[in-house]
């Protein structure tokens, strides 16, 4: 009983294994002919197999490592981290549905596409991939649905997502324009763009003080991270290790610039009178 169950995992396992990797699943390291023949000479003494640690756990790891779909599932989750900030300030400010929607989609789109106009690259991404405004149009309507405008926490959700945006939008840019061939402060400026333009526009449309206008520590935090890119690159980090110190510094910068009151010290020279 017990040798015809394990037959039958056995060819299960192997089954799966065909269809997913396209090899066959073996239990042993490698495999032992037990077959001998009769009056044949003694088998040699088995060779230990040599064993090589998992993939995972090799000593150039830290150097192989780079997911081609990274910077695609981040690009996917920076539009969605403007797309709810936008939904979040509009609802706050008793946008109706599509009023909501449509900030959502200037806050996530506007920035890279200023930045694909300025770069002459077209087609415009969102209009070659639908998943873009598809992504957009799912969050803000989940969002309206689910988020209460007048709650104390909308403050914080919103800058925690804005952060979030800033970090990975500001590294998307920079990547953009090196690979267009721009050097590294236009490199620097259009990763700020990618960003600001958005949440410019955004704050706008909702009668809000853009943040850029303030004496928030915003584009200071994307400014050093995009320094901190190009000074990795320069020292041969790994590029998904670069790519993560980057957008790390970012969000940090602006984590603790929102959680301290970090502001910029008023640089004039004569003294404001009371009246």
């Amino acid at each position: 009983m017990i040798s015809i169950i394990s037959v039958n995992i056995y060819a299960w396992l192997n089954a799966c294994c065909q269809a997913l990797f396209g090899k066959s699943f073996d239990l042993f390291l490698s495999p032992i002919s037990t077959s001998l023949t009769l009056g044949a000479a003694a088998p040699p003494i088995p060779v230990a197999p040599t064993i090589h640690p998992p993939a995972g756990l090799s000593t150039d790891f830290v150097t192989r490592f780079e997911p081609t779909s990274f910077m695609f599932w981040l690009e996917m989750f920076g539009i969605f981290a403007c797309s709810v900030s936008g939904t979040v300030i509009a609802k706050h400010k008793n946008f109706d549905m599509f009023g909501c929607i449509l900030v959502a989609m200037i806050a996530a789109i506007s920035g890279p596409t200023a930045r694909d106009i300025i770069l002459d690259r077209y087609p415009l991404f969102w209009m070659v991939n639908m998943n873009y405004l598809l992504i957009i149009t799912i969050t803000s309507v989940g969002f309206q649905m689910f988020c209460n405008p007048k709650s104390s926490h909308v403050d914080g959700l919103l800058k925690l997502f804005d952060g979030m945006a800033l970090a990975i939008f500001t590294l998307i840019g920079i990547q953009v324009a090196q690979e267009m061939g721009a050097n590294i402060p236009i490199c620097i400026l259009l990763g700020v763009l990618n960003i600001l333009f958005g949440g410019v526009i955004r704050d706008m449309l909702c009668n809000e003080i853009p943040l850029v206008l303030q004496r928030e520590i915003y584009v200071t935090a994307a400014i050093v991270g995009g320094i901190l890119y190009f000074v990795l690159e320069g020292m041969g980090v790994t590029p998904w290790i670069k790519e993560s110190l980057t957008m790390l510094t970012i969000f940090v910068i602006r984590m603790l610039a929102v959680r301290y009151d970090w502001h910029f010290p008023d640089i004039g020279l004569v003294k404001k009178q009371t009246l």
